[in-house]
């Protein structure tokens, strides 16, 4: 078995492309006509995000969505850059919220956390062989 990739369900499926664009320099790999489901170019692994509707489709029995919750959820998306606190301030600008500003973690890393317009928990860190200045 692998990881094959993560859906987020989002209020506007394009919109959430266009801000992790924006924000983080991630290309719009598709956006599939009904405007319901697109990703990412993320590597390996595909970021891809879908409508409510669809998440209501595929979960009929509900699910919490983040755009609605006050408090991220118990999940996040990590990127990883050399540069933590370039891709902070960036994400910030794009219009997402601080969580947590860059900090450097006891084991290597500078990591923030960045909520998005779609209520999407960030976690921006650098590489563990990195130095870990902010």
């Amino acid at each position: 078995m692998k990881f094959g990739y993560t859906i987020i369900y989002v209020p506007e499926v394009g919109a959430s492309l266009a801000f992790f664009e924006r924000a983080f320099g991630l290309a719009r790999r598709f956006l599939h006509e009904s405007g319901d489901y697109g990703e990412l170019e993320t590597g390996a692994t595909t970021l891809a995000f879908a409508s409510h509707a669809l998440g209501q489709l595929n979960l009929p029995n509900g699910f919490v969505a983040a755009s609605e919750s006050m408090l991220p959820l118990g999940v996040e998306v990590a990127l990883v850059t050399p540069t933590v606190a370039d891709a902070h301030t960036k994400a910030l600008a794009a219009g997402a919220i601080e969580v947590q500003a860059p900090a450097a973690k006891p084991w290597g890393q500078v990591v923030s956390y960045v909520r998005c317009p779609d209520g999407t928990l960030v976690e921006l860190c650098s590489p563990m062989d990195a130095d870990p200045a902010v």
